[in-house]
């Protein structure tokens, strides 16, 4: 009780001291409304469930919360999640006045000695300052907030693309001791990119407890322009459901970053189905699968779907005969003694006619 009676204090105290003005989010120079999916890193404080985590963040599906961890679609809502473990919560980015927040939540009620700094340091765990929930909320006091006000949550979060790329954008909270090296060096970022990213004149400037915007790369896909799912970014070590959930597509780095999607095993939104899944005149094969025939190889790929709940397809063929081997007579080294051998002939004979003309003349 007195340790929460101390954590009110201090934020009242944290509250009245706080400069006015705050940036809020990360910084959003996609066209106004644009809209994408981020990620956060969020640390538990306390050991807890998936399910909890789910309700606290306002993730519609927990199937989207399971794939942005690399989780079992199948695992369970009671699935523990252990103090200080990280969960990686997906949400909707939206880019307005240079800025990205999450939208259109997540949404808290505001619990018994709740403090604006409270709820953003402790229960949200450093993804956000006080001060952007003051402003988004339009509360006047930061210090006079009520028992069940419902509070928007806004994450920080971006749509813009790095160095030309397309990315994820996930916020990492910086721990103490950390540094913008050790940072790049775990999620396989330029450190110079880091620190223009987030704004920072130089490494020294990094601040423990801080929201630090991380590009994540993502992997290619054959999903086309057209499709209703052309945004889709999957990074490393996830996956995500898409096309009304009838398809599963995989990142994993090891597979040349190339997206891997296939049928998946969930139950399609909604009152659709699954329609099929198939390369036209490739002998019935499925996305995901491979057909090998004497000299080359085949691969039905996922192309992206439409509004008509039809599934795209493409199918990649490659050749897989070897090179023919080459032939002794191509050999570099004979060719040269070839070559050597005829201007002995040719010098041998030369000379043996100049002997007998001389014989002869005698």
């Amino acid at each position: 009780m007195r340790c929460v009676a101390v954590l009110v204090c201090l934020s009242v105290l944290l509250c009245a001291l706080a400069p006015a003005t705050h940036a809020l989010g990360f910084r959003c120079t996609s066209q106004p409304e644009a809209t994408c999916q981020a990620l956060v890193g969020y640390k538990s404080p306390n050991t807890t469930t998936v399910k909890s985590i789910q309700s606290l963040f306002g993730v519609k599906h927990l199937h989207s919360l399971l794939a942005a961890n690399n989780l079992s679609p199948t695992a369970p809502p009671t699935t523990t999640v252990q103090a200080q473990d990280t969960v990686i919560i997906p949400f909707t980015c939206r880019c307005s006045n240079g800025s990205g927040i999450s939208y259109p939540g997540p949404v808290y009620t505001v619990q018994k000695d709740d403090g604006l700094y409270y709820i953003a340091s402790i229960v949200f765990s450093y993804l956000l300052v006080y001060q952007d929930i003051q402003l988004v909320n339009h509360i006047e006091n930061a210090n006079l907030i009520k028992i069940g006000q419902l509070l928007r949550i806004p994450l920080p979060c971006s749509c813009d693309p790095v160095d030309g790329q397309r990315v994820v954008h996930y916020a990492h909270v910086v721990a103490e001791g950390s540094s913008v090296e050790e940072i790049a060096r775990k999620f396989g970022a330029p450190e110079q990119t880091l620190l223009d990213l987030n704004g920072l004149a130089s490494a020294k400037d990094l601040m423990a407890d801080t929201a630090f915007d991380v590009p994540l790369k993502a992997c290619t896909s054959k999903i086309g322009n057209g499709s209703l799912d052309a945004s889709l970014l999957v990074p490393n070590g996830s996956y995500a459901f898409t096309a009304n959930n009838c398809v599963q597509c995989s990142c994993d780095s090891v597979n040349n970053w190339t997206l891997q999607c296939q049928p998946s095993k969930i139950a399609a939104l909604g009152d659709s189905k699954c329609p099929l899944m198939q390369c036209p005149g490739a002998d019935n094969l499925t996305i995901g699968n491979t057909t090998v025939a004497s000299c080359s190889s085949a691969t039905c790929s996922y192309a992206g779907y439409t509004s008509q709940n039809t599934i795209l397809t493409t199918l990649d063929t490659k050749s897989t005969c070897p090179a023919p081997p080459p032939s002794s007579g191509d050999n570099g080294n004979n060719h040269a003694a070839k070559i050597d051998m005829g201007t002995f002939s040719w010098n041998f004979l030369a000379t043996v006619t100049s002997i007998l003309l001389f014989v002869r003349r005698i």
